[in-house]
């Protein structure tokens, strides 16, 4: 009978050990979830930008519509050109990784240097389109500003009634962004 007390008291500091854990562990995942959600859907600030000296457009290279333009910034980068609908992914030593057009919404962020905030495997736009790859990096106007692919392959036709701040990119285009694009990767928005 005494064998049976301590085997009986074993397994319950073994259970409540393992109950300790995994409250820790969902501890630590609520809080990696709620850090990485935007601030604006927190209720807290959202993101600031840190806006560049000037908010002319940027010197374009007129022989190479695509190429990168410069003063977009330094380092390891996603460029977006307000003006061009186009975003280059720039490496550490400065050399253009990729480069694609894109379709934005109509809410824009101002140019400026920003930082990923979040990002969402898949989820339905505020068009009510399914997108994947979601890379969010600010908020403006109460929308929500971040690149996505919609699922179906479709491109936006942004209703004015509603605020978008989707920028859209082909669906191989969106996984190319998702692969570089991870929290806290700079975001330049250049005119």
């Amino acid at each position: 009978m005494r064998r049976c007390t301590t085997v009986a008291r074993s397994s319950s500091g073994f259970v409540a050990g393992l109950t300790a854990a995994a409250v820790l562990t969902v501890g630590f995942l609520a809080y990696q979830a709620q850090a990485t959600v935007p601030r604006n859907l927190t209720g807290r600030p959202g993101p600031k930008a840190t806006h560049a000296a000037s908010v002319s457009k940027a010197p374009r290279d007129n022989r190479r519509p695509d190429a990168l333009p410069r003063g977009s910034g330094t380092g390891e980068r996603v460029v977006y050109s307000l003006d061009d609908d186009r975003v280059w992914l720039v490496g550490a030593d400065g050399t253009v990784q990729n480069t694609f057009r894109v379709s934005p919404g109509n809410v824009h962020p101002a140019p400026g240097t920003y930082a990923v905030a979040s990002r969402s495997k898949a989820i339905t736009g505020t068009d009510g389109v399914p997108v994947e790859h979601v890379v969010r990096f600010t908020s403006t106007d109460g929308a929500v500003i971040g690149f996505s692919a919609a699922v179906d392959g479709s491109w936006p036709t942004p209703n004015p009634a509603i605020k978008t701040g989707g920028i859209r990119e082909s669906r191989a285009d969106g996984e190319t962004m998702w692969m570089f694009a991870t929290i806290g990767q700079k975001v330049v928005v250049i005119r």
